[in-house]
C-alpha cells in the first residue's frame, strides 16, 4: 500500500470542517499538532477571506527597514545619466558631495544594485578562454618537444632574463637554454630556428596558452609563431590554462636549473648564458636522471631524421586565385576587404567560387556565387592536435585544422545563364540583401539571415571538402 500525501492546504480544511462539526478547539489543535493561536488565526481567516484562507501566503515583508529612499534613488539615475562613463564608486562620491547632510551614504554595493535594476550597467563582454588540446605520450625522441619561459629573474645590472628553454620530451634532453631579455615572438623564431638547424623537426611541440606560443585573440588561437610551426608540419599540442603539471617534465627541469643556473643571479645577461651553457652540458651528460634509469638523457637521445629547410611556397592548383594576406590581416578581394587574422600576415591563400542556386515563389532563379577562402599546411601532420572552435559556425561536423580553415561569403547576381535548372530543395533568396564588408564573422551573420548556412572546409593534404549544412 502506497504512502498516503497530505498537504498542508487539505489539512487546514479538514481542521476547519471538525470546527464546523461542533469539535472543541484546544484537543482538535493537539490532535492536529498545532497551537492554539494557530488554530484560532485559521479559523479567523477562514471566516474572513472563506476557502482562499487555506491557501500559503507569501512571507515576504511590507516594508523594509534599510530600504533606500526614492529620492536617493532618484539622484543615482539621474547621475549615472548625467555620467554615463562613472561606475558605482564615483557616482557614490559625487553622491556624497551633493549631499553632505545626507546621514547614511549608501554602500558602492547598493548604488551598482540600484543602477543595474535599472538596466544602467553595461556588462563586458567574456573573454573566450582558451582550452587545452589532446595530449600525447610518445617515447621516441624528437616526437614531442617542449618549450617553455622560465619565470623571469633579476640580473646584477637591474635587468629582467627570461629563459627561454626546449626540451626533449622522451629523453628529457635539455635542447636549448637562452637567457633573452623579452619574451617578443622575434626572438623566439631566431632561437627555434637555431634549434630545428641543429637538432632537425620534431613531430610535436608542447606549450601552454601564453605569448608568443598562442594568441588570446587571433583564430583558434594561434600566433605567427604557431602558423610558422604548422607551416613546417609540427602539430601543436597546448597544456589545460592551470594546469602545469601537464608539462610537469619541463617544469621540474626548471627547477633544478633555477637551483643550479640562477641562484645567485649572474651580473649581466652574457654571464648569466655562460651559465646557462655550463649548466646544459652537466643536465645532458653528467647528472644521473631517476626516470632514466639513473642515466643521463644523452645516452637516449639521437637527431632527427627530419631535415630543416625553410618554408616552401604554398600553391594552391585547385583553386581559382591566391591571394597573400595583408599586413593587417586581411584579403582584399576584387572591391572586398575580409578580416582574417594578422597572425597569417603574408601568407598565401587560395580562392574558390562555386555556384549556388536561390529563388523564392514567384520570382526567376537567381545566380548567386560562394566564394571559399581555404589555406593549406604540411602533408602528414596530424589534424587531432588542435580542435576546432564550435562556437564560429552555425553547425560543424568535422573537426577543422587550424592551418585548413576556409571561411565563405557569398556574391549574388542576376541571371548568369549557365544553368537553368534548379536543385533539390529550397533555399531562400539573397536578392535584396545588403552585403557587409567589414569582418568575417559579418559575413557569417549575413550568410545566416539570408538563409545560407553551408561554407566549405579545405584540406589539401586529404583532397576532400566538408559541408556545413544547415
Amino acid at each position: 500500500m502506497p504512502w498516503k500525501e497530505c498537504h498542508p492546504m487539505d489539512e487546514r480544511l479538514r481542521f476547519v470542517a471538525r470546527l464546523l462539526e461542533g469539535e472543541k478547539m484546544a484537543p482538535l489543535c493537539a490532535a492536529f499538532g498545532i497551537s492554539r493561536k494557530t488554530g484560532y488565526k485559521i479559523f479567523d481567516r477562514y471566516k474572513t477571506c472563506g476557502l482562499q484562507a487555506f491557501a500559503d501566503r507569501s512571507r515576504r515583508p511590507y516594508r523594509h527597514a534599510n530600504q533606500l529612499p526614492m529620492p536617493i534613488e532618484a539622484t543615482i539615475i539621474r547621475l549615472k545619466r548625467e555620467y554615463p562613463g562613472w561606475g558605482a564608486p564615483k557616482i557614490r562620491e559625487k553622491l556624497r558631495q551633493q549631499l553632505p547632510t545626507l546621514p547614511h551614504c549608501p554602500a558602492i554595493s547598493t548604488v551598482h544594485a540600484v543602477l543595474d535594476r535599472h538596466g544602467l550597467v553595461h556588462r563586458r563582454r567574456r573573454r573566450r578562454r582558451a582550452t587545452g588540446t589532446a595530449l600525447s605520450q610518445p617515447t621516441e625522441p624528437n616526437a614531442l618537444w617542449c618549450a617553455d619561459y622560465k619565470g623571469e629573474f633579476m640580473l646584477g645590472n637591474r635587468r629582467y632574463c627570461y629563459p627561454l628553454t626546449i626540451t626533449d620530451f622522451a629523453s628529457r634532453y635539455l635542447l636549448t637554454c637562452e637567457a633573452l631579455s623579452t619574451t617578443q615572438q622575434k626572438f623566439a623564431f631566431t632561437i627555434f630556428e637555431r634549434a630545428f638547424k641543429e637538432f632537425g623537426l620534431p613531430g610535436a611541440i608542447r606549450t601552454d596558452n601564453g605569448v608568443p606560443f598562442a594568441s588570446a585573440h587571433a583564430l583558434y588561437g594561434l600566433s605567427k609563431l604557431a602558423v610558422w610551426w604548422l607551416r613546417l608540419g609540427i602539430d601543436i599540442e597546448r597544456i589545460t590554462p592551470g594546469h602545469p603539471q601537464q608539462n610537469g617534465r619541463h617544469e621540474r627541469m626548471h627547477l633544478t636549473l633555477k637551483t643550479e643556473a640562477t641562484k645567485p643571479a649572474a651580473a649581466n645577461v652574457l654571464q648569466q648564458q655562460a651559465r646557462f651553457d655550463a649548466f646544459i652540458e652537466r643536465y645532458n651528460a653528467e647528472r644521473p636522471h631517476q626516470a632514466l634509469g639513473m642515466k643521463v638523457p644523452a645516452d637516449f637521445y639521437v637527431r632527427s631524421p627530419r631535415v630543416y629547410r625553410g618554408l616552401d611556397d604554398l600553391t594552391y592548383p585547385f583553386h581559382d586565385q591566391t591571394i597573400t594576406v595583408t599586413h593587417c590581416g586581411r584579403i582584399c578581394f576584387k572591391t572586398r576587404k575580409v578580416n582574417l587574422s594578422q597572425v597569417f600576415a603574408g601568407q598565401h591563400v587560395g580562392v574558390t567560387a562555386s555556384r549556388r542556386w536561390a529563388s523564392t515563389s514567384g520570382s526567376s532563379p537567381s545566380c548567386t556565387t560562394i566564394w571559399a577562402i581555404s589555406t593549406t599546411r604540411h602533408v602528414g601532420s596530424n589534424r587531432s592536435r588542435i580542435p576546432s572552435v564550435r562556437k564560429c559556425y552555425p553547425c560543424l561536423r568535422n573537426e577543422l585544422s587550424p592551418m585548413c580553415p576556409e571561411w565563405t561569403f557569398a556574391d549574388s547576381g542576376k541571371d548568369c545563364g549557365c544553368c537553368r535548372s534548379m536543385p533539390r530543395g529550397s533555399e531562400a533568396s539573397l536578392q535584396g540583401a545588403r552585403r557587409p564588408r567589414h569582418s568575417r564573422r559579418a559575413w557569417f551573420s549575413w550568410l545566416a539571415r539570408a538563409g545560407v548556412w553551408e561554407a566549405g572546409l579545405h584540406a589539401c593534404s586529404l583532397r576532400r571538402e566538408c559541408r556545413f549544412a544547415r
